[in-house]
């Protein structure tokens, strides 16, 4: 296992993302091919899991679109990623919000977390 682990980590690309959870809504700026035409297209949602570590560690994004619900599954090791914003954090008290595909309208929103400044 050991050497596994090493392959994994001399072949990751090093990308440096902003810290998000399940619940924050995020930006995520995908660069899309079309034949011999590159482009950035933005897919902007909700996290709804990350699920598994270092290389292997992906995440989904879950955004409505014309009253549809798309998801979407990011690597985070992808090259074709070239920036996260994080818009929004969410206040949410599990890991996986698979409950939110069966919310339409104003259930499905997520409540913003409230900030306290330290001084």
């Amino acid at each position: 296992m050991d050497a596994i682990r090493f392959v994994n980590e001399e072949m990751l690309k090093e990308n440096v993302f902003p810290d998000f959870r399940p619940g924050d809504n995020v930006s995520v700026s995908v660069e899309i091919v079309e034949g011999e035409k590159r482009r950035t297209q933005l897919f902007r949602g909700d996290v709804i899991q990350i699920k598994g570590a270092g290389r292997n560690k992906t995440f989904t994004v879950r955004k409505i679109s014309n009253g549809i619900g798309v998801e979407r599954i990011f690597p985070m090791s992808s090259p074709n990623i070239s920036d996260i914003k994080v818009l929004k954090k969410g206040k949410v008290r599990r890991a996986k919000l698979y409950y939110l595909r069966d919310l339409v309208g104003k259930k499905a929103r997520i409540k913003e977390k409230a900030y306290t400044k330290k001084s």
